[in-house]
């Protein structure tokens, strides 16, 4: 199948999506709003390609092939002949609006309008397009060449058709796929996440315990390969309080407020490991 894919955004996600993508054979166009933005993204896909490398896992001559295949623009018109577009900027509903309007009119007709987000319902990103059973949610997740699991979401319109594309490509560049059949904020995989994070923090920030020792409960009680919160270090705090705000907002439910301590440690920027701490030091 592999064709031709606009990635709206070079951060973590973006690079990523960007990657995996040019190592199955995509043609990859990576749009961001500057070129140093643009400049970070490739060093991080350079640096992930080269630890792949070391390994073993990928040859030289492979890692450059992907390398070849990736173009970088600040020119949101240079995306018009993608098949798939994936968006992954900041989980902003109103940034997310601006490239839908800006995609809805650029996109050849029959283009699937993927977004990235990891909570706001996908009806509402598409309720700005004039062609909204074309947008769905390709939800991966974080290191995107390490992890396996993609979220499709369905919005209220969208297409059979366009979700068997969005499939394809995402089983296409290595991933295994689960269908999300209603459009609930949060989906299924951060709609359980949110929940068990929100009372972990709350458990640490009372001082019921440590912030180690709950994850080795979730580890060694409930056989997780890393505990709650040295997956939101992982993850990225600040993606998580936007996360647990949007289903807390869309559902009004107490469960998925985010704790107090939650919102301090990313007003202090100490958002886990891209700064260096969160519930742990790096």
């Amino acid at each position: 199948m592999a064709g031709r894919l606009a990635v709206i955004g070079s951060g973590l996600m973006g690079s990523g999506i960007a990657q995996v993508s040019a190592q199955a054979g995509w043609q990859v166009t990576m749009r961001d709003v500057d070129d140093a933005s643009l400049h970070r993204g490739m060093t991080a896909i350079r640096d992930s390609l080269g630890r792949f490398t070391a390994k073993g896992k990928i040859s030289d001559e492979e890692a450059e092939a992907a390398i070849s295949r990736i173009t970088t623009t600040t020119d949101l018109d240079a995306v018009a002949d993608a098949d798939v577009v994936v968006e992954a900027i900041y989980e902003k509903v109103e940034a997310k609006h601006e490239v839908f309007r800006s995609l809805d009119k650029i996109c050849k007709s029959g283009a699937v309008l993927g977004t990235n987000t990891s909570a706001i319902p996908i009806t509402q990103i598409a309720t700005v397009t004039e062609r909204p059973e074309s947008v769905v949610g390709i939800h991966f997740f974080s290191p995107v060449p390490m992890m396996k699991l993609v979220e499709l979401v369905r919005g209220y319109q969208t297409s059979d058709d366009t979700l068997a594309t969005a499939r394809a490509y995402a089983e296409e560049v290595g991933k295994t796929c689960v269908e999300v059949k209603r459009d609930v904020a949060g989906f299924v995989s951060n709609r359980l996440f949110s929940a068990i994070l929100v009372e972990a923090i709350k458990l640490v920030e009372t001082g019921v315990v440590s912030a180690a020792d709950l994850d080795t409960v979730m580890k060694l009680g409930f056989g997780h390969s890393m505990g709650p919160l040295a997956t939101v270090d992982l993850t990225g705090l600040d993606v998580m309080l936007n996360a647990a705000s949007n289903i807390y907002r869309d559902t009004a439910d107490e469960k998925f407020f985010p704790p107090e301590l939650l919102q301090r440690m990313v007003q202090a920027g100490d958002l886990g490991r891209k700064s260096g701490k969160g519930f742990y030091t790096y």
